[in-house]
């Protein structure tokens, strides 16, 4: 009976350790995605807000823009129509250049989220 009781003695043990482990590894990583979503969470709020605030500036350089614009052409429509050009031609050098923008952004978020 010592080899039997031995046996049962060492496998309770045993599952005591994966016990143990299986507890400590859900709180491990209970504890990284808590640690990624505030990761996370920060960043979109730093856009939001440096996002918000450098779209106001631009808004008001764009209108300052115009004005001058518009005194030395003197012609408002005219300095309208040249400012419009000028934000398709940057909205499609974004379009032709999304696939490396998207991957640039999947490498530095990757960095972050898989350290």
């Amino acid at each position: 009976m010592g080899i039997i009781d031995s046996l049962n003695e060492t496998s309770n043990k045993a599952i005591d350790v994966g016990e143990v482990y299986y507890k400590k590894t859900q709180e491990y990583y209970r504890l990284k995605v808590f640690q990624q979503m505030t990761m996370t969470t920060g960043m979109l709020l730093k856009m939001a807000v440096i996002g918000g605030l450098g779209f106001l500036a631009l808004i008001f350089l764009t209108v300052a823009g115009i004005i001058y614009l518009g005194n030395i052409l003197e012609s408002m429509v005219g300095a309208c129509l040249i400012a419009g050009a000028l934000f398709i031609v940057l909205l499609i050098v974004a379009y032709i250049f999304r696939r490396k923008i998207d991957n640039m952004l999947v490498k530095k978020l990757s960095v972050k989220f898989f350290s």
